[in-house]
């Protein structure tokens, strides 16, 4: 059975503001930025399939926000990147922490009337790989890839009866449902490789600590056998890789991976967005082959210093100009220590402060990276800190590549679905 279809103008909500664009021009910008108020989303609140992230929101000011009351958006709305990104698509959840936001200049947002259509189905379709390959077939290409309202209002989307739409989003969110549960296991096994960090080596309560002799270094209170080297002096490899040449426009759909810093999270690889280039692309780029146990460190622009482990099911794999590899030397040091110590927080805030120490952009150089020091206890120490770290690591690669099998079979049942190949 095929569906029939409507156009987004025809099931947006009677409200004036129900199909909006972002704030124009100076309408908007990071002067009125705030530590809190009304969260303001961005494209980096829109990542891979989860509805909503916002985990890196960014606010304005209450009274900013009644200025621009026609770009606030709401629990239910859906959210389409206008610009940047294109394809990007969320959903604000009904049980939202906030009861309102600010949509950014770079992204529109449509409150769907709930007698003609179901948000959370207009959701699913929007995420489906084909809806967003013609999304960007028809963006302006005129300066950034971009699209309007008017295209936004001209699109179409297969339509069936409510009833039916909400049977689809019971069978499609079975799978979020299991996508979610887990996250929020690799979400607790992150936080714990944390924690065991901080517990032995910020709050040395280390195994033997009571013995140990405690003095006060260049960076804060270690144990007086632990050494302090640069990253130079115990790795292997430190390098920044490159745009293989065509730039984005010869991206492929398969191939080797190419890994950008919209990738890597702090602790946490991103598969949204990821790239792929051909073989002879890859043959160019072989000086910045990734390899397993490597790190990852963004070294430009607003995610500068988001730091995270390789993960096994993309290697092979290259990097771009943004993205660092760090390769720690085994005979010295323990990948996923010195992965846990580019991360915490006395150190993160340290390489902050290098990127932000010169120009108008921040930056790392491999000179900043080379010279970053870091504390490496004992070898035994060391050792079993690595084992337990690197037990945690299998066990979120294992969680990832479920995550990838659920995601597969989800896109290909919701293609079926949409188009009424499977009855509901």
């Amino acid at each position: 059975m095929k569906w029939p279809s409507a156009t987004l103008e025809s099931i947006k909500a009677e409200a004036r503001y129900s199909l909006v664009g972002g704030p124009f021009g100076s309408e908007l910008t990071t002067r009125d930025y705030a530590e809190d108020g009304v969260p303001v989303i961005r494209g980096s609140n829109l990542p891979d399939d989860r509805c909503f992230d916002g985990s890196e929101f960014v606010f304005v000011r209450e009274e900013k926000a009644e200025q621009l009351f026609a770009n606030n958006a709401h629990p239910g709305d859906v959210i389409f990147t206008q610009r940047g990104t294109l394809g990007q698509v969320g959903l604000i959840p009904v049980e939202a922490p906030f009861s309102r936001y600010l949509i950014s200049q770079s992204q529109m947002k449509l409150s769907v009337n709930p007698t003609k259509a179901d948000a959370k189905f207009v959701y699913y379709y929007f995420r489906h790989p084909d809806t967003v390959q013609n999304i960007k077939n028809h963006a302006i290409t005129s300066g950034v890839p971009h699209i309007n309202l008017g295209l936004l209002r001209a699109l179409k989307i297969p339509l069936p009866p409510l009833g039916a739409q909400r049977e689809i989003v019971s069978i499609l969110s079975a799978y979020d449902d299991l996508i979610e549960n887990n996250r929020r296991r690799m979400a607790l096994l992150e936080k714990a490789a944390r924690l065991l960090y901080e517990e032995w080596f910020v709050r040395l309560r280390f195994p033997g600590h009571e013995r140990a002799e405690i003095v006060t270094s260049s960076l804060g209170r270690i144990a007086r056998s632990w050494e302090i080297p640069k990253l130079g002096d115990i790795t292997t490899k430190i390098g920044s890789g490159a745009t293989p040449r065509g730039g984005e426009a010869s991206y492929e759909t398969e191939g080797t991976v190419l890994i950008r810093s919209q990738n890597v999270y702090n602790d946490r690889f991103e598969d949204d967005g990821l790239a792929h280039i051909n073989d002879k692309q890859a043959d160019e780029l072989e000086s910045v082959s990734v390899e397993s146990r490597d790190i990852l460190l963004n070294i430009t622009g607003a995610s500068v210093a988001r730091c995270c482990m390789v993960p096994r099911r993309h290697l092979p794999a290259r990097v771009n100009q943004h993205v660092m590899i760090v390769r720690v030397d085994p005979a010295l040091a323990d990948p996923y220590f010195v992965h846990s110590a580019i991360n915490s927080d006395g150190r993160k805030r340290q390489l902050l402060s290098y990127a932000r120490a010169g120009g108008t952009r921040e930056a790392l150089t491999k000179d900043h990276v080379a010279n970053f020091q870091i504390v490496i206890p004992d070898t035994d120490l060391l050792r079993e800190f690595g084992r337990i770290a690197g037990e945690i690591h299998q066990q979120l690669d294992v969680l990832a590549e479920q995550d990838v099998a659920l995601r597969n079979a989800r896109d290909m049942l919701l293609a079926r679905l949409m188009n009424g190949q499977i009855a509901v």
